[in-house]
């Protein structure tokens, strides 16, 4: 196979996984969206919200220490990405059929597990696709530019649900099952088509004596500050539903704004990472450091700037997360580290979510200010993370 022939098999396989995260996206983030409101119609109060979002991510992002690790096998990439998947398109309609909030945690918590199972070996996958088309942040943008696109379009057919039927929750959900459908059909395409993705990348880069970089564990430790310190978009919802911020059918509509904004600032941070590297997460953690006094004080325009904010930092965040670990870990164990690092990321993420939900209660002000300050603690690991590599890829 030429260069040029193995670069556009490349690219079709990112743009065909892109098109599966769209259709996937567009069922899980739609039913997010609507989650924290949707919990509160069956009764839930905001400590249970947040803690449900919060153990969701925890076991979202931690249960991929064990999917990551299947990941470092080839053969094990289709199998575990495929049951992932299977698990998740499953439990999102099925909230339609839900009749107590414990019932609905129980499913947005399984949805979440199916996150967990099938993004490390997706991940890798994909890491090997990028080495092929000129850049791994370029590769991991578009991908979550199509993601964020099909998290634009779920909530929005959500938003039209609910402003026809008020109250009609459980359609909402139901309707959610054609996307999900959608979702396995193309992945099957892309298994039988690319039933080997690890020999898009001839020969894969390696960090000397096949150990995790001493910048692995910076930014791990400046991710998990980040992750602390957002605050889940429930939570978000919950705030905006409860005070009568905004109506019940404009919180799906906030959320797709969110998604696109994270979803457009991906493609644009992922070709400025694979131009000027590691800084270019500086200037982004930042600005989206001002998501909460936005969201959580303000009305509902500085609301509507606020969630774009966190959109932004959410989306750019995740998708440059595994561009940037690639040169910080040997090739063969790109799982693992995708595992190790979305572990912590998860168990940062609940205790963060644990701590905003106790401080929604005390005041909002409290809870703003613990926001902004994790976020802002990463900022000086990010600076000398990128000295130390010499703001290089």
């Amino acid at each position: 196979m030429s260069a040029a022939s193995g670069t556009r098999r490349a690219l079709r396989f990112v743009l065909l996984i892109g098109a599966v995260s769209l259709c996937a996206d567009a069922t899980y983030e739609g039913a997010r969206s609507i989650a924290g409101p949707y919990l509160a119609f069956l009764g839930a109060g905001a400590l249970a919200v947040s803690l449900i979002g919060g153990l969701g991510e925890l076991l979202g992002y931690g249960l991929r220490l064990v999917s990551g690790r299947l990941a470092d096998r080839p053969r094990n990439l289709w199998p575990v990405t495929l049951c992932g998947y299977g698990v998740q398109m499953a439990a999102v309609p099925a909230l339609a059929l839900a009749g107590s909030w414990p019932v609905a945690a129980l499913l947005m918590i399984v949805e979440r597990i199916g996150k967990a199972t099938r993004n490390p070996p997706r991940d890798v996958m994909l890491s090997h696709a990028g080495a092929r088309i000129g850049g791994f942040g370029w590769a991991f943008g578009i991908n979550e530019a199509l993601d964020q696109a099909g998290a634009v379009v779920g909530p929005l057919v959500l938003a039209g649900v609910l402003a026809l039927h008020q109250g009609g929750y459980r359609l909402a959900f139901a309707v959610l099952a054609l996307p999900a459908a959608l979702t396995l059909c193309l992945l099957t395409v892309a298994r039988v088509t690319y039933p080997r993705p690890e020999e898009m990348e001839a020969e894969p880069t390696d960090t000397d004596e096949g150990r995790f970089a001493p910048a692995f564990w910076l930014y791990l430790g400046a991710a998990a500050l980040i992750a602390a310190g957002f605050a889940d978009f429930p939570l978000i919802a919950f705030r905006l539903h409860q005070d009568g911020t905004i109506s019940p059918s404009l919180v799906p509509i906030f959320y797709a704004v969110a998604m696109g904004t994270g979803g457009l600032g991906s493609l644009l941070f992922g070709r400025l990472y694979d131009r000027h590297g590691f800084g270019v997460l500086v200037p982004l953690t930042l600005v989206s450091a001002a998501f909460a006094p936005l969201a959580f004080l303000g009305g509902p325009w500085p609301a509507l700037l606020g969630v774009s904010l966190w959109g932004l930092g959410m989306g750019v965040h995740e998708s440059l997360i595994p561009a940037a670990v690639i040169p910080m870990v040997p090739a063969h164990r790109r799982g693992s580290a995708y595992g190790l690092f979305t572990g912590v990321y998860g168990v940062a993420w609940f205790v963060g979510s644990a701590v905003i939900g106790l401080l929604y209660g005390v005041s909002i002000g409290s809870l703003v200010a613990f926001s902004v300050a994790a976020e802002l603690a990463a900022v000086p690991l990010l600076v000398l993370i990128s000295r130390k590599r010499g703001n290089s890829r």
